[in-house]
């Protein structure tokens, strides 16, 4: 049993058809088959940002490959293999809009990020309170940001650049990624805590993964015109 994303489009987004399509569930059945699985023994679970730890816990799952940012916090309860991609908090505008540069740029700019995600926190932390107040404005997922910058009723989105590219793959030539991450999130495959025998396999199926093409096919298969901003895979961090 695998948790997965079912919300987050070229990551983890669940099909008419009950499947789940993405890079997460492109990695996730590689590693899988590495360590002796076929397809059709996969089972996927949604998994959101909340219960992916119980869900390891609990054993509710085997393994998580859920946009899953590895820190020192969540190792005390489980787990990682990886990192198998390293991104960062970016910038999406409309492609024509040459205007924002950088984070600085969102200063004056009205941004659209989504209720509870640590990203607009991140920026209220540097611009303060006011700006929030004036510039900021929260929808209850990023999807929804997307058609307010469509419209021009936002200037930009901003969280995870893995997740603005996936979303705008879906509208090729309608936006833009700017490419200057202000924070490194380190994605990681959870799994028990000590279970140093899995994690151990997991990181060499990553590796193999690395080695043979897959993870470069898989980045530009999910990410489209954005696959050139996730164009190296990162060094394992083996424990």
């Amino acid at each position: 049993m695998i948790g997965v994303k079912f919300d987050q489009p070229g990551l983890g987004l669940k099909q008419p058809d009950g499947s789940v399509k993405g890079f997460d569930v492109d990695v996730a059945k590689y590693v899988a088959k590495e360590l002796g699985y076929s397809d059709d023994q996969i089972e996927f679970k949604e998994t959101v940002s909340a219960n992916r730890e119980p869900f390891i816990q609990q054993g509710q799952v085997d393994i998580v490959v859920a946009t899953y940012s590895i820190t020192d916090a969540r190792k005390e309860v489980i787990s990682f293999a990886g990192p198998y991609l390293i991104t960062g908090q970016d910038i999406l505008t409309r492609a024509a809009d040459t205007g924002i540069a950088n984070v600085d740029s969102l200063a004056t700019k009205k941004v659209c990020g989504a209720q509870g995600s640590s990203s607009p926190a991140r920026l209220v932390e540097k611009f303060g309170e006011p700006w929030k107040g004036q510039y900021l404005t929260e929808q209850q997922g990023y999807g929804a940001c997307l058609p307010l910058l469509e419209q021009s009723q936002v200037d930009a989105i901003s969280t995870d650049a893995t997740i603005l590219a996936g979303f705008a793959a879906q509208s090729p030539g309608k936006f833009r990624l700017v490419g200057q991450p202000f924070s490194e999130e380190k994605y990681g495959i959870g799994l028990k805590k000590d279970d140093k025998e899995t994690r151990d396999k997991i990181n060499n199926a990553i590796d193999k993964m690395f080695k043979d093409g897959s993870w470069k096919k898989y980045v530009d298969a999910n990410f489209g015109e954005f696959g050139q901003f996730f164009a190296s895979p990162p060094a394992l961090e083996r424990y």
